[in-house]
């Protein structure tokens, strides 16, 4: 059995973080969390006790904030809160952006500056450990006092009024689910709605996401790039790392680096014995383009890191019994995060996208055959798999306008500068998935150039991509739907087992 992860809500890091909500490693509560989680909430007793006026707690929400909740409705106004703000709507978020939802809500809380309940955080740890899912649709954040509707349908399914989605995507009734995993509805205290509902969880959880799937993105694409470098007869004196000394960008160097690695060996990209002029940018420039998506993943994966454990309710309870108001909620930096996500991944498939035009264009792709088949005219090879690419580039343009670049105000201008940082994390779900697209398409098309160059030989990565590749890919002879090809591909580099094969054979 996998051991469980204590969450202190200190100490989550990337790997864990994933480890949880794609791995389904169970957690618990840390016991020193769970105490400083209970010396919070004792603070929020006394202070109802003593009628103090304390946002969202004995006073309204938003531009309601001037009014005062008499102690004994207090619990009322927590349970009205939630079933006011489950206002989204839109197809439910993946199972690992919801389960990254709660893993960081929970995480939040275990701080112990919220004011709940442990009950309360055991019970999201709960969700995660018997693999519950609440349904939570995609829309209606706008990413500054926290995700207010995404985590309110998160809350409504722990107090049995919301829905569940089981594995087949049906939604379920909350109270029948909780009910035949023998849990019974949360009952809502003080504080325990606001701590819910105002947080940055979905937005962190489209970065950490984001992160990773950027990181694995850019893995295939340096592979796929290695292989279009052989077909094209490359010249490697742009990959030399003299150059990104001069140019002082380390990421520069390790990108090369690493395309050094893939074409050692090579008897395709060698220098040539006579000049024949300069290589196009989509292979002259890799070191330098891959490395500015390497810098908007480093800058993304800093934010990530600190959000991952940050404490972004309002009100916080401060040592002693001192509740501090201010806008830890406030998405904007993951939001700007998460638009630099999403152009990095934008640049990766563009560049891609360009090397396909390439391998395919008898003009340009040094002496392969036209759309690589081998009897041109009579069938179409890769001619239709390149207006794909084209098609989900262009498509990558219109999400890659940063959702961050504009505000419109909400509840009657009390909140009068928002974030829109929930769609800048949706738009990069589907940014990514277009690229991996358009890898596939490139992966593809530069197995079958390297094919048709032999007797020559790429590099040893080049050469254990290709091995890899045909193992889900036939070689092209008579035309075909190339649809289930890339499909298949598609899914081999959003698992990773595609790059972990090369990986396998040649280390980059």
């Amino acid at each position: 059995m996998t051991e469980s992860l204590p969450l202190d809500g200190r100490s989550l890091t990337l790997a864990p973080f994933l480890a949880v909500v794609r791995g389904r490693c169970p957690v618990s509560l840390d016991p020193d969390a769970r105490h400083r989680v209970g010396e919070a909430r004792r603070a929020v007793e006394r202070a109802v006790r003593a009628g103090r006026p304390i946002y969202g707690v004995t006073t309204g929400f938003g531009s309601l904030s001037d009014r005062t909740i008499a102690p004994a409705e207090a619990r009322t106004l927590q349970l009205s809160l939630v079933r006011s703000h489950a206002s989204g709507t839109g197809p439910a978020l993946p199972t690992d952006v919801v389960r990254g939802m709660i893993l960081l809500r929970a995480n939040s809380l275990a701080r112990g500056y919220s004011g709940v309940r442990p009950e309360i955080v055991e019970r999201l740890l709960e969700l995660l450990n018997q693999q519950l899912v609440p349904y939570v649709p995609q829309q209606g954040s706008v990413g500054a006092s926290g995700d207010l509707a995404p985590l309110a349908h998160l809350a409504l399914a722990l107090v049995g009024e919301g829905e569940f989605v089981d594995p087949s995507g049906r939604r379920e009734p909350a109270a029948a689910v909780l009910e035949r995993q023998g849990l019974a509805p949360v009952e809502l205290h003080e504080k325990e709605g606001v701590a819910l509902v105002n947080g940055t969880a979905l937005m962190a959880t489209y970065l950490a996401l984001g992160v990773a799937d950027l990181r694995d993105a850019l893995a295939a694409a340096e592979v796929a790039a290695a292989m279009s470098f052989d077909a094209l007869h490359g010249d490697p004196a742009s990959l030399d790392d003299r150059l990104g000394e001069l140019r002082n960008l380390p990421e520069q160097r390790a990108v090369a680096a690493a395309l050094r690695a893939l074409l050692a060996g090579s008897g395709l990209a060698t220098p040539p014995t006579a000049y024949v002029g300069q290589d196009p940018y989509t292979l002259r420039c890799l070191p330098q383009v891959f490395a500015a998506v390497v810098l908007a993943a480093d800058f993304a994966e800093k934010v990530a890191a600190s959000e991952l454990n940050a404490v972004s309710d309002n009100p916080v309870v401060m040592g002693g019994d001192e509740f501090v108001n201010g806008g830890n909620f406030h998405g904007q930096t993951l939001a700007l995060a998460l638009d630099t996500l999403g152009l990095a991944t934008t640049y990766l498939a563009g560049f891609a996208e360009r090397r396909v035009a390439r391998l395919v264009n008898p003009a340009l792709n040094r002496g392969l055959p036209a759309f690589l088949t081998p009897r041109p005219g009579l069938t179409s090879g890769f001619m239709i798999p390149q207006y794909l690419a084209a098609a989900l580039v262009n498509e990558n343009v219109s999400y890659a306008h940063p959702a961050s670049a504009i505000s419109l105000s909400t509840s009657a201008d009390q909140e009068d500068f928002v974030s829109m940082g929930a769609w800048s994390g949706a738009k990069l779900g589907h940014l990514l998935a277009n690229t991996r697209r358009v890898l596939a398409v490139e992966w593809i098309v530069a197995a079958q150039a390297l094919e048709l160059r032999r007797p020559g030989a790429g590099g040893r990565g080049s050469e254990a991509a290709l091995r890899a590749v045909r193992e889900l890919v036939a070689p092209w002879s008579d035309d075909r739907s190339p649809a289930p090809d890339i499909a298949r591909v598609t899914d081999a580099i959003a698992d990773g087992s595609l790059v972990r094969r090369v990986r396998a054979d040649a280390p980059f």
